[in-house]
């Protein structure tokens, strides 16, 4: 049931590629996601098809073998990923953040190495700032990278690692100057490789995949780093350039980061809605579908409002993303309301479906355990609206 809103200035390839990842959530993902996100297992077959059809090389230019997309055409695929199950776009987003990393800071040698092998999925990335002891406050880390010869030496530890265990490549936040004031000037990242699938590695350790309410399929894990070895040429864009610019590079990436979090907030809300309209025209009450009572339709016109919102903000900071414009403000906008309005129309379907939105016989009910993921993933509500505030008075500051 085809209910979004036409886009009148979508080019053709975008229609195209929209409607083909649209059927493959269809086919492929909504009949298999409840019994993936049950077992908690990942889903390998339905990976396999991404990759057959270039979804891992999406914004990776053509001559690294990737399609060459930009941002906007990527949060439309995001969109409908997340319609069919907002663990499917987790596996392409922190790999998605890898490829933008090595294509905007990366050496050449860096992107040839890695960019065509991420353009097939045939190696897949991490993104690892959070640590137990620190989540927003990114500049209180305490993983180190100290010199040792021609290598760093990495000790510490990371939470929340999404593709942490099956990631060929971990992108990752150390301290290479604990001493620095500022002290993100002190901070560098390193492309760190790991053998996928592996808990024990050389300096590495991946313990027992977190257990968590939703989001499942896709593995959350720790990293355990103690004493990992990485040569100097690891540092993103190379020591001479990439010494201690690691934090303004992860913070430069988290902007993609909330654009792909409001597009699956998007996802999930336009799925939310779909479900209560089939379900409120199916269910009958007081002599009638539920549908035709004026309380329902109430109910069906806020989400219908908050899906269309949601999605406009988020294409128009992907928008000007992809002109060069600033899109600080507009990216955090469009990741505070679209992940709130994911929430939202989940629980208002939920509330739609009664009794049974309670059960796991019903889709939504899955919806209902991942939602609240994206209030909390790339910076929470809270910060969010801190990190508005502060850049909309930065950008209009009285002289």
């Amino acid at each position: 049931m085809a209910v979004e809103t036409q886009m009148q200035d979508l080019t053709d390839e975008q229609r195209a590629i929209c409607d083909m990842v649209r059927r493959f959530a269809d086919e492929q993902i909504i009949p298999n996601a409840g019994r993936y996100d049950s077992e908690d297992v990942f889903p390998e077959p339905i990976v396999q098809q991404m990759k057959e059809l270039g979804l891992f090389g999406v914004t990776i230019p053509e001559e690294y073998d990737g399609l060459g997309l930009d941002l906007t055409t990527y949060a439309m695929i995001v969109e409908q990923l997340s319609r069919g199950w907002i663990s499917i776009s987790g596996i392409v987003n922190t790999h998605f953040i890898g490829s933008y990393l090595l294509m905007k800071f990366g050496t050449e040698e860096q992107k040839r190495t890695y960019l065509p092998r991420m353009a097939t999925g045939e190696i897949r990335a991490a993104f690892s700032l959070s640590e137990p002891e620190c989540g927003s406050d990114v500049q209180a880390i305490k993983t180190t990278a100290k010199r040792v010869g021609d290598d760093y030496e990495i000790s510490g530890q990371k939470m929340w690692v999404t593709n942490g265990l099956l990631s060929s490549l971990v992108f990752t936040l150390a301290k290479t100057d604990p001493a620095a004031e500022p002290r993100h000037t002190g901070m560098t990242c390193f492309i760190c490789v790991k053998e996928p699938g592996a808990s024990e590695n050389p300096g590495l350790i991946v313990p027992p995949k977190i257990h968590k309410l939703g989001y499942k399929g896709v593995e959350s894990t720790e990293l355990v780093f103690d004493g990992y070895r990485t040569p100097a040429d690891s540092i993103l864009g190379g020591e001479q350039a990439g010494l201690g610019r690691g934090f303004s590079q992860m913070m430069d990436a988290l902007e993609l980061g909330r654009v792909n979090v409001a597009a699956r907030g998007v996802g999930i809300a336009q799925r939310a809605l779909e479900l209560a309209l089939r379900y409120s025209q199916q269910r009958k009450a007081f002599g009638k579908e539920i549908a035709q009572h004026q309380a329902i339709q109430f109910k069906l016109a806020d989400m219908a409002t908050q899906v269309d919102a949601a999605r406009l903000l988020t294409l128009r900071a992907a928008r000007l993303k992809d002109a060069g414009e600033r899109s600080d403000i507009e990216a955090g906008m469009a990741k505070l309301f679209a992940s709130e309005a994911g929430r939202y129309c989940v629980e208002e379907s939920l509330r739609i479906h009664g009794g049974y939105g309670y059960s796991k016989e019903y889709e939504v009910e899955r919806l209902y355990r991942d939602a609240p993921l994206l209030l909390i993933g790339e910076g929470t509500s809270e910060i969010q609206r801190m990190v508005i505030g502060r850049k909309l008075l930065a950008r209009h500051a009285v002289r």
